[in-house]
């Protein structure tokens, strides 16, 4: 996934940044407000951690104001504002979860996984395609019954096409999952993956529409 995280604390907001970096996944992180819509102008997110308190406002009214224009990114609020009535308030706004701080990075990565899983139209995270087993939220793939190993970056890509079945994605789309805006993207790095997922999991796994993107095949 591409994660937008938004934290003011340079501690916390190194540690979940790496946190979701180890799980694989690409996040730009921020800190205030005015920057979060500017990266929400010109990127797509699979999902956005927010905090309550920035420097140039409160992410409640933040929050609200992208229901309002109708981003329906998943947000969870990660927030030391620990009342009922906070909790509330945010998820009344539109926030998917709600996280008080201080909080167990692990427990951050699973509902993380949660979340998405739930916008993917996958509640499910276990998944067959053709002779591939996939458990989404264990990050295993299993062929004919035999595990399959996945670089951090192959499972990303991966990833992007078991949550969108039959979806055409272009390799702009697919570089976004991948990198974030701080990455260097290599040229043909979205070739190579593809190239390589097909190898540990058959060809015909991910179809290839000339001149428009990939799209989710049958399986091997």
């Amino acid at each position: 996934m591409r994660v937008l995280l938004v934290e003011d604390d340079t501690i916390l907001g190194a540690a979940v940044r790496d946190q979701i970096r180890a799980d694989g996944h690409s996040v730009d992180w921020v800190t205030r407000l005015d920057a979060a819509d500017d990266h929400l102008a010109i990127a797509s997110y699979d999902l956005i951690l927010l905090d309550l308190m920035l420097p140039d406002g409160r992410g409640v009214p933040f929050l609200r104001g992208l229901r309002a224009r109708g981003d329906v990114s998943p947000v969870i609020i990660l927030t030391a504002l620990d009342q009922i009535s906070d909790r509330i308030e945010g998820l009344n706004a539109g926030a998917d979860d709600y996280m008080v701080k201080p909080f167990d990075l692990s427990e951050l990565s699973a509902r993380l996984k949660a979340v998405a899983r739930r916008y993917s139209g996958n509640p499910n995270p276990l998944i067959e395609i053709g002779d591939l087993a996939i458990d989404l939220a264990a990050r295993r793939v299993t062929r004919a019954g035999k595990p399959v190993a996945l670089t951090a970056r192959e499972w990303v890509l991966f990833e992007a096409f078991v949550q969108r079945p039959g979806q055409l994605m272009s390799k702009g789309q697919l570089e976004e999952r991948l990198y974030a805006f701080d990455d260097e993207v290599e040229s043909n790095a979205t070739e190579v993956h593809i190239s390589r997922l097909r190898k540990k999991l058959g060809h015909e796994v991910i179809e290839t529409v000339r001149g428009i993107g990939y799209r989710l095949g049958t399986g091997g």
